[in-house]
């Protein structure tokens, strides 16, 4: 009955509980903000990760123009029924290079944070194009318009170098040749040898929209095709000491 008592002498004295609660969040944020001064980097370093290819960068642009991440997130959390559903949890070094990141907050749409590999080429052009052709339930618009938009690349470098400026580890070699892999990576017929010598051999090369020119389709799809596949979760050991 004392300490109610007490308890009550800061809720009827406005002055005392906002110098108490000042007390409390200062605490709380000193014991959570301290240790971070002390770790050289917040992120785990993962096998396996690397920065986006232009081609890849181009369709993360054009999901940002989109505005597809206001119906689907890309965080899948460590809960049972996500994990079992979408695939192993996410991890940070996940969005090392996600300026900004797509965690979302909302799901109109399912999480993509893994879509890369779970459908055909042809699946995601046809969901694009007509998503209840695919998916009757989906409320999602059409976006078949990308199969007619020609792109080039010819700024692509320059959304790169702005990337690097925010960490991206891109190279100077790989800012030199933007442009000739941005065109590789759609062109299976291409000398893409130099492609993936700089971006490791698991990037995808194909024409990805099925068409002779290079579209908005394409690098969309080849955006989407990459989630969630660079982290091999089979051989995947947490560190443990973090």
């Amino acid at each position: 009955m004392a300490i109610l008592d007490k308890h009550k002498i800061l809720e009827t004295n406005a002055t005392l509980l906002l110098v108490f609660s000042f007390l409390v969040v200062t605490i709380g944020g000193i014991v959570q903000i301290t240790p971070l001064f002390y770790l050289e980097n917040t992120i785990e370093k993962v096998e396996g990760m690397r920065p986006y290819t232009p081609l890849e960068m181009a369709g993360r642009e054009i999901y940002l123009r989109e505005g597809c991440y206001v119906c689907h997130s890309q965080m899948i959390r460590p809960m049972r029924d996500e994990v079992e559903r979408y695939g192993h949890y996410s991890l940070a070094a996940e969005s090392m290079y996600d300026h900004p990141f797509q965690w979302g907050s909302k799901r109109t749409g399912p999480d993509l944070a893994r879509v890369g590999g779970r459908y055909s080429d042809q699946w995601h052009i046809d969901h694009l194009r007509d998503p209840q052709s695919v998916v009757p339930e989906s409320v999602m618009p059409k976006y078949g318009f990308l199969e007619h938009r020609k792109i080039d690349g010819k700024y692509i470098a320059d959304v790169m170098k702005a990337n690097a400026l925010l960490g991206t580890p891109y190279t100077e070699e790989m800012l030199a040749n933007a442009q000739a892999d941005f065109r590789a990576q759609a062109d299976p017929d291409s000398d893409y040898d130099g492609l993936l010598e700089r971006y490791g051999d698991k990037v995808s090369v194909r024409n990805f929209d099925g068409q002779p020119e290079l579209t908005e389709a394409d690098a969309m799809v080849a955006y989407l095709q990459m989630l969630g596949t660079l982290v091999d979760f089979s051989t995947f050991t947490p560190d443990a000491s973090r």
